[in-house]
């Protein structure tokens, strides 16, 4: 970005992190093919192995456990599927119990058909009703297959950390399968699949600084596997077809070092940046909403909505005051729509709101000048509800 404007839509791309531009520029200048057998392929593939490893360690999986992929949304379309294999035995699984807020790449199914596809509620809070989950389970009819169930580490949009060892501990007691979405989680929280109680976790790197176009669906092991979506040479182990995109797994791999580094006080370093930026708005707009501001969430998200202000007409002041934030998930093609995160929360789905998201670059001057049009904004919408 420019020296006159400032980046603050971390949840939607992080910047590109050095060590993974570097990564990726090395892996560019290698010229063999990683399914080849001769010199440069085998050097090629020793880049995709490498990064094999260094996803894994990220989320404390077995590195034979990764199948990389373009990005999350197809890890998601690769597991949300009622066909997998235990070992060489087919496994079914009979529907999908989805949670209201996860990111549309999950929320739309994958190869689920739609009326296979159950909606989990969530609370006011913005948090999985795990009681209601309990009721869709005891409900499930076995006869169809097994019930999988997908729910998020951490919500894209408010930020808030959703209760996935409960979660867990339910579709084991119901012999399910659990997909959790980490996309937001990884680099912010410390990830363990299997203290998760997790059997497959998605991925993407250029939501931890890595480049665009590489992703992983990781599964708690080898035994169960879903069914591949993409067919051809066979590579990833017949998983995912498809010469890897070695230049991109080498970045991806960087950047999952990188995130896997000292979570605790890069986080702590971040919260005390948004918690004073969230201290500035309620000084010059107390009748701001901050949402999840009492849960337990991201370090780097605020989502909020200033009462009055349509998200969309928040979005385009703060562009054009040269701050970059958005009004929720960077899905939808550039189109400014209702959240429905916050429709599930129980809010009026036309107020709409607006996100922040922060990272290690950000500084206490973009902080205080992101808190300064944030007061200007504030102050135009109180001038035309005045003037109306």
């Amino acid at each position: 970005m420019s020296g006159s404007r400032i980046y603050m839509d971390w949840n939607a791309t992080a910047p590109l992190l050095p060590e993974a531009r570097e990564a990726l520029l090395f892996a560019l200048d290698q010229l063999g093919n990683p399914s080849s057998v001769h010199g440069e392929g085998r050097a090629v593939r020793a880049l995709v192995e490498s990064a094999r490893r260094d996803v894994a360690t990220l989320c404390g999986a077995q590195p034979a456990a990764v199948v990389f992929t373009s990005g999350a949304t197809e890890a998601a379309n690769l597991v949300l599927t009622s066909e997998f294999r235990m070992g060489r035995t087919p496994l079914k699984a009979g529907k999908l119990y989805v949670s209201a807020i996860e990111h549309p790449a999950v929320r739309e199914g994958g190869r689920f058909a739609r009326e296979d596809v159950c909606e989990i509620a969530v609370t006011n809070a913005g948090i999985v009703d795990c009681a209601a989950l309990e009721d869709l389970l005891r409900a499930h009819d076995r006869e169809t297959g097994l019930p999988m169930v997908a729910v998020m580490l951490a919500n894209n949009e408010t930020g808030i950390i959703q209760p996935v060892a409960e979660v867990a501990a339910l579709v084991r007691a119901h012999g399910g399968i659990l997909v959790v979405d980490a996309v937001q989680a990884a680099g912010r929280l410390p990830l363990s699949i299997s203290s998760l109680g997790a059997d497959f976790l998605i991925l993407s790197s250029h939501k931890i600084g890595g480049p665009k176009g590489a992703g992983a669906l990781v599964a708690r092991g080898e035994i169960m596997m879903p069914s591949p979506l993409i067919r051809g040479g066979g590579q990833e182990k017949g998983h995912r077809s498809g010469t890897e995109n070695a230049a991109a797994l080498a970045g991806f791999a960087a950047a999952a070092r990188a995130a896997a580094g000292d979570i605790d006080g890069r986080m702590a370093a971040i919260a005390a940046l948004r918690d004073g930026l969230e201290a500035e708005m309620q000084s010059c707009a107390p009748d701001v909403v901050i949402h999840g501001r009492d849960q337990s969430r991201l370090a780097n998200t605020c989502f909020f909505t200033l009462p009055g202000l349509k998200a969309e007409t928040g979005q385009i002041a703060f562009d054009l005051e040269g701050v970059a934030l958005s009004a929720g998930s960077a899905c939808s093609s550039g189109k400014v729509g209702q959240s429905h995160v916050l429709t599930a929360m129980g809010y009026d789905p036309r107020q709409g709101a607006l996100r922040i998201s922060i990272g290690e670059a950000t500084t206490q001057a973009e902080i205080e000048r992101c808190a300064a049009v944030f007061a200007k904004v504030a102050a135009r919408r109180r001038s035309a509800g005045q003037a109306a």
